[in-house]
């Protein structure tokens, strides 16, 4: 099963666009997980367990297992075995923004794909094409490119004009007609920016776009939605995590949101 596939199955089964972010800072958690031996792997089963029948997937930031060392990266792999054993069917993202040379790249590959086993994996394309192809070449797995990212200072760089177009434009454009030949390319577009939004998917088609912003960066998910789906009522995985994850009670906190995601579908 393709990622695509994985991902339009949990979208019907739970009517969910809703991503819930695992950014499982030690420093945020609940004093009786700090405490934990395992204080990520428990909070995140937990986590997990509240909101299973909520989402489409789950987003794992490696910089909040990574900054850890050793106990960190265990965690990181026992919370995807977690969700890959416990609900197979849930396709889990690996956020980690990586892009390098190519022979770089097959470490991250297997390291993603093969140790943790993750379905998608988010990187960025300012090396190029050549660059990345060790993911692109991953035909069943699902490769986020960043394009326009919901952070106050994105525009510094992918505002630029180029040839009259801002440059996040270009990458968009890039991606649909020069990077796509397996189908399993997706971009990353904030929520910050609706109406930049609503020009990639002008440009893309029904391609799905992966939507930070939500929830703690100030997103508004009328704006979102309306700006993002595509002609199938679908093709945006609105991801929020500190709002649902450190709220008083994260399965309440998954489900307003999803519903309310759901009013503007």
């Amino acid at each position: 099963m393709t990622f695509q596939q994985k991902l339009d199955d949990q979208i019907k089964r739970n009517k969910s666009l809703l991503c819930v972010g695992l950014d499982s800072d030690i420093e945020k958690l609940p004093v009786k997980f700090r405490n934990s031996r395992n204080p990520q792997t428990d909070f995140n089963k937990f986590i997990v367990d509240s909101t299973h029948d909520l989402v489409c997937a789950y987003k794992i930031n490696s910089a909040f297992y990574e900054s850890h060392g050793p106990n960190g990266l265990m965690e990181l792999k026992d919370t995807c075995d977690y969700i890959r054993q416990k609900y197979p069917s849930i396709p889990m993202i690996l956020d980690f923004k990586r892009g390098d040379i190519g022979n770089t790249n097959d470490g991250y590959v297997q390291f993603a794909f093969d140790y943790l086993h993750v379905d998608a994996v988010t990187v960025h394309p300012y090396m190029g094409r050549e660059s990345l192809d060790p993911f692109l070449r991953q035909k069943n797995k699902g490769i986020f490119i960043l394009c326009r990212t919901s952070n106050p200072g994105a525009g510094e760089f992918q505002d630029l004009l180029v040839d009259g177009k801002p440059l996040y434009q270009v990458v968009a454009e890039k991606i649909v007609k020069d990077w796509n030949k397996f189908n399993n390319c997706y971009l990353v577009v904030g929520a910050t920016y609706p109406e930049e939004l609503a020009k990639v998917r002008e440009m893309v088609g029904d391609m799905v776009l992966l939507v930070p912003g939500i929830g703690s960066q100030g997103g508004n998910v009328e704006d979102t939605i309306k700006a993002g789906l595509n002609s199938q009522k679908s093709g945006v995985v609105i991801t929020s995590s500190r709002s649902i994850i450190f709220g008083k009670n994260p399965r309440e906190e998954a489900q307003k949101l999803r519903d309310e995601i759901n009013t503007f579908r």
